[in-house]
């Protein structure tokens, strides 16, 4: 069996939760335990929702905290709650594919991995409505390479080890980095990765979404990310500057140009 871990704060919608939470509840390999961590302070609207789906679906552990802390304070704070070893990631407004668990699972026990992730179909307002498909490297090696640059996983559908994640530190504050740099930690620990190669999960997106990811504090923090990764060894010098050079210039991009890159560059 298996884990789910959510997190959720006070911007969400009640609606999207709902919709989250049911998608993986309906999983053809249903899960038998569901952590869902309030990141602080949440809208009567929300709280008046979880009452409503804990009812529902009994395996609903809520875990309540006043103090928003962030996703990767949150993230590593509810991990503690899962009972299972595979823990299987669910942000609150992205909609699971019926397949998806029964895919990530026998991806564990196939390729022996301790991370899997597949791909995600980025969507506006409704599933019908797909912008664009993001594929990540299926196998090990590839993904280790791809690593050094980007991000190797989808971290809306990943699911992993729980005992692996812990030996590697856990989630750790790293603004807009926290999965990317614990997939770093693992992956340099010699953790194996997966990613099945079609699509697992609907993500929502959009304009906002594409708008966070530029301007100079997103910028700077980016950079610092990069930073930290080529200290600890994890890239050389010149994936380093590669890296840097794209978060600079997308940076500083227009938006709808920015949106224009990300959604039709670099995805497939």
């Amino acid at each position: 069996m298996y884990s789910v871990l959510m997190s959720v704060y006070k911007k969400e919608s009640s609606g999207n939760l709902r919709e989250s939470v049911q998608s993986m509840m309906e999983q053809t390999i249903p899960p038998d335990d569901f952590v869902l961590y309030c990141d602080g302070i949440l809208t009567d609207e929300l709280y008046l929702e979880i009452e409503r789906l804990k009812q529902r679906f009994p395996v609903l552990n809520v875990i309540y905290n006043d103090v928003n802390s962030g996703l990767g304070k949150a993230l590593s704070a509810g991990l503690y709650y899962c009972k299972h070893d595979i823990v299987a990631r669910m942000d609150s407004d992205d909609i699971a594919k019926p397949e998806r668990m029964a895919l990530q699972l026998e991806a564990f026990n196939k390729y022996h991995a301790d991370i899997v992730s597949g791909t995600i179909e980025e969507f506006s307002e409704n599933t019908g409505n797909i912008i664009s498909i993001k594929k990540v490297p299926e196998e090990d090696v590839d993904i280790k390479k791809y690593a050094k640059r980007r991000n190797p996983f989808n971290h809306p559908c990943v699911a992993f080890r729980k005992q692996q994640v812990y030996m590697a530190g856990n989630y750790q504050s790293c603004p807009y980095f926290e999965d990317y740099w614990l997939w770093l930690r693992m992956l340099a620990r010699g953790c194996k990765g997966y990613n099945i190669q079609e699509s697992i999960l609907y993500m929502r997106s959009g304009s906002e979404m594409y708008k966070r990811r530029g301007g100079l504090a997103y910028t700077m923090d980016a950079l610092r990310f990069r930073k930290r990764e080529k200290k600890e060894g994890y890239c050389s010098y010149w994936d380093y500057i590669a890296a840097c050079a794209a978060h600079i210039i997308f940076g500083i991009m227009p938006n709808r140009i920015r949106m224009f890159f990300y959604s039709k560059i670099l995805r497939k």
